[in-house]
């Protein structure tokens, strides 16, 4: 049994990596049809060893009819015509192979796409060899003979729906818990582990270095079904994820994929946990004597702003202090326990961060953007940066049309609230608000690289994407943030690059040295202080959570010099005792 604080401070590769996250779609189209591509992944290797990072994660690019952006797998060994070849992959693995880069891949394996051969033989016939490689139930039927489905779980893009979908072929519903295209996997049948495990050892054997495991905790469910509770009285069908999410066979699963196949090979290995808040399930998972992943991501810090237990596009209040809150209690708890962090608040399944969790105005973006930079290049764990989160890229404005909402999870949402409240505007606007504030469409608009009408070097011009740019393009892109400027100014872009350079050059403090939270945790105050120490360096990092000024008082410590600032010019800031800062101010100093 290796101690717990030994095994969080035991150097690792993929400790120290940091890791970005590329969607495909939106990310370079270098073959003019409008959708990005892996050759467009490939032209922009140099952009991102520069940047700082690592090992690039690709979303899926697999063979896939792409009713969910490729998270419907139809081949998990061929690549998507969008996308280009395996030939493709292969050059873009040896290209970042040059640079001391990793390639890291999106398994989706709790389901398929409904076009994936499996799924087609399964449901040809009740005898065929493949039925029970899915999970298929019989109706219920009341006493007025009409069909229900097994039980009352929502589905997870489009909770109007049912969690189940009839098959008329052979009479019987089939699990869909994303959407009736993407059938759940039986995992209970080892014939379905096996071909699992095949193929990750098809991609590992190819040269990728890891996984980024999807909703991955969702492949045991309760066993019988049950139906989950009542949580929204005027919808049909209710959220059914204590049932479905950390199973009891989870852990089980977890350890045969690691013994079978991971254990063979040097990788990474990070879970998307949804609906996980018990911090013993997750030690379970990531502690390295559990022998299951390396990591998981956690996602209280982007399920703050919904109503607990509720569906994810919903509103609450929430206090900037709950960032504080929420940062910190991993921080500990992990070091203490001898877990692993992912650090991250932005991927394809949210909005932006600066708008979210700062300010995205035109005043205040620069400076809110670089003050999460601050905050998650000084945190321990692993490092995930979104493409897009390095230039500040921000929610599309609420003027935009809903017709340019594109993800499947908004037009339900949409098409639901229209549903149910036809004749109420205002109920329609909120609906439009939440998604302007919340959809999965903000993280997936077209990485703006040049300020170069009217694509932004996504696409060439005459070609139509498949998403419109963001509106603010012309000065919110690669190349113009790249760019030198007058005296001590940096753009987003040059900051994220300088704080990457300074977490690798003291990764013994940054990635992984003791943390102490600084002044009050209350939840009037939203200012997230702390200290990293480690290699015989302490650092201070304070971050004022406000669109107002605020004071601290610094006591116990004595700062040498501020290093660096989220406002351009001279840091003149006091070195200890009563600090006053600027709204969304982030200063970093060293003792």
């Amino acid at each position: 049994m290796t101690s717990n604080n030994a095994a969080f401070k035991e150097p690792k590769w993929w400790k120290e990596s940091v890791i970005y996250q590329i969607y495909p779609a939106s990310f370079r189209d270098l073959n003019g049809d409008g959708w990005g591509d892996v050759k467009g992944i490939t032209s922009k290797v140099d952009y991102l060893k520069h940047l700082g990072v690592d090992i690039v994660w690709t979303s899926p690019i697999y063979k896939s009819p792409q009713a969910d952006m490729g998270y419907d797998i139809a081949d998990y060994n061929d690549i998507d015509e969008k996308y280009g070849t395996l030939a493709d992959v292969d050059e873009l693995i040896a290209e970042l192979g040059k640079r001391g880069m990793k390639l890291m891949m999106d398994l989706v394996v709790n389901h398929t796409s409904e076009e994936h051969a499996w799924f087609r033989e399964s449901r040809s016939s009740k005898t065929s060899s493949k039925r029970d490689w899915y999970i298929w139930r019989p109706a219920k039927y009341s006493a007025d003979g009409s069909r229900h489905p097994p039980n009352n779980w929502s589905m997870i893009l489009g909770e109007m729906n049912s969690a189940w979908t009839w098959d008329p072929i052979t009479e019987e519903y089939y699990l869909s818990l994303f959407t009736p295209e993407q059938p759940d996997l039986n995992w209970e049948n080892p014939a379905v582990r096996e071909a699992v495990h095949d193929v990750l050892r098809f991609w590992l054997d190819r040269g990728v270095c890891g996984f980024r495991m999807d909703v991955i905790n969702l492949i045991s469910k309760v066993p019988g079904f049950p139906d989950g509770a009542i949580v929204a009285s005027d919808h049909l069908y209710q959220p059914g994820f204590k049932h479905f999410a950390n199973g009891p066979r989870l852990h089980e699963y977890l350890r045969e994929l690691n013994e079978k196949v991971l254990s063979k090979y040097d990788t990474i290995t990070v879970g998307e946990m949804p609906f996980v808040r018990d911090e013993n399930e997750v030690l379970n998972v990531v502690h390295p004597d559990r022998n299951e992943l390396n990591m998981i991501f956690i996602f209280e810090i982007v399920d703050l702003d919904g109503i607990p237990g509720s569906y994810r596009l919903t509103q609450y209040n929430w206090k900037k202090s709950q960032i504080r809150e929420i940062m910190s209690k991993w921080q500990k708890k992990m070091a203490a326990r001898g877990g692993w962090n992912s650090l991250f608040i932005e991927n394809h399944d949210n909005p932006r961060s600066v708008s979210r969790y700062v300010s995205d105005s035109d005043a205040s973006r620069d400076v809110g953007a670089k003050l999460l930079s601050l905050m998650m290049t000084t945190l321990g764990g692993t490092l995930y940066v979104y493409q897009g989160q390095e230039l500040g890229v921000r929610n599309f404005p609420l003027e935009w049309d809903v017709k340019e909402y594109k993800d499947i999870e908004s037009i339900n949402y949409y098409k639901k609230m229209v549903s149910m409240y036809p004749q109420d505007k205002e109920k329609q606007a909120l609906a439009k608000r939440i998604l302007q504030e919340k959809a999965r469409d903000h993280s997936r608009t077209p990485m703006p690289w040049t300020p170069e009408r009217p694509n932004a070097g996504f696409s060439e011009k005459g070609v139509s994407p498949w998403m419109h740019v963001n509106d603010d393009f012309e000065k919110y892109n690669a190349q113009s943030e790249a760019e030198e400027r007058a005296g001590d100014e940096l753009s987003v872009l040059q900051f994220w690059r300088r704080g990457l350079k300074n977490r690798k050059e003291h990764k013994a403090a940054f990635v992984y040295g003791d943390f102490e939270v600084l002044g009050p945790e209350t939840e009037e105050n939203p200012i997230f202080a702390y200290k990293r120490s480690g290699g015989g360096e302490t650092w201070v990092v304070i971050l004022n959570f406000s669109e107002e000024e605020r004071k601290i008082q610094l006591e116990g410590v004595k700062v040498q010099k501020w290093v660096t600032g989220t406002y351009d010019g001279q840091l003149d800031k006091p070195l200890n005792g009563e600090i006053l800062l600027k709204p969304w101010e982030g200063l970093l100093g060293i003792c």
